[in-house]
């Protein structure tokens, strides 16, 4: 399985701007691969079991799960295993795909707030995900403008809803606008790429065709942080991913991400996970037996 987080462009059918599909069998591990990109993902799972891992967020879920992950918040496949009559409903969408006029309307005001609350990844508690779900498993049937009048029904219901928790309330959070997208995706690519090796500012500005004090100044505007915030968090989730998943120490962990300095690494995972390295791996472990 692929531990970094890869940019996965999506495609709609000819003719439409929402992807709606529904699963019925165990998600190929070769699927479950963690991913982001811009589009806005909805999962329900009506009977299942799996784990989520989003942002630095991991947890394991026992029956279903109704979650709403914002764009390119980096994330995994969800359903390791579906039930009797389990189904995975799978719903993807740009967060723009209304257009600049119809977001501007006072009608859509509680839906924005809901895809920006996204962008930390939303888990729904099950009082809403009793109404809300089986709505979501229906929307593959439609199509054409059915399927985006129904879409902003349920979006209206989970807006309004306060039976939720942000999953990654206090991890990642990556901005970007239209005419940001390419430049951004190349500096994603380029820390996806290297940063297990030391990167330069010189390295990442030439890489974008921008002065470094340029650079700075554009990557601090568009993420609301320095670079090498961005590149140590991205290093810590590549280490939470290691954490869970391989039995390799701590100390080798820190240096396979990109960190030279031990005390450095525990100091930002810390900072950007809310606990120690150990601590996080001791409390996965646990989950994983319980």
């Amino acid at each position: 399985m692929n531990t970094k987080p890869t940019l996965k462009k999506i495609t709609p059918s000819f003719g439409s701007s929402i992807i709606a599909v529904q699963k019925t069998k165990k998600r190929k591990r070769s699927d479950a691969f963690w991913h982001f990109h811009p589009e806005v993902e909805m999962v329900y799972v009506n009977k299942g079991k799996g784990r989520r891992h989003i942002g630095n967020h991991l947890s394991y879920f026992n029956n279903s799960q109704l979650i709403l992950i914002g764009s390119n918040l980096p994330h995994n496949g969800f359903t390791d295993r579906l039930t009797s009559k389990g189904k995975e409903t799978l719903v993807q969408f740009h967060p723009q795909f209304l257009g600049d006029a119809l977001n501007a309307l006072p009608e859509m005001k509680n839906i924005l707030q809901l895809l920006e609350r996204a962008k930390k990844g939303v888990l729904f508690k099950p009082e809403i995900k009793k109404i809300v779900g089986p709505k979501i498993e229906k929307l593959p049937k439609y199509e054409g403008i059915k399927r985006v009048t129904k879409l902003l029904e349920i979006l209206e219901l989970l807006a309004l809803t306060n039976d939720y928790t942000l999953l990654n309330e206090n991890g990642y959070v990556f901005e970007t606008q239209p005419q940001d997208t390419n430049k951004i995706d190349k500096i994603y690519k380029y820390v996806n790429k290297n940063f297990q090796n030391h990167i330069t500012l010189d390295q990442i500005a030439e890489e974008v065709s921008l002065t470094v004090p340029a650079f700075c100044r554009y990557f601090k505007k568009i993420t609301g942080k320095t670079f090498t915030q961005f590149v140590n968090e991205y290093r810590v989730f590549y280490a939470t991913k290691l954490l869970t998943e391989s039995q390799s120490s701590i100390t080798d962990i820190c240096f396979e991400c990109g960190f030279n300095n031990f005390s450095h690494f525990n100091k930002v995972f810390n900072e950007v996970v809310g606990k120690s390295a150990s601590k996080y791996r001791s409390e996965i472990k646990s989950m994983v037996q319980s």
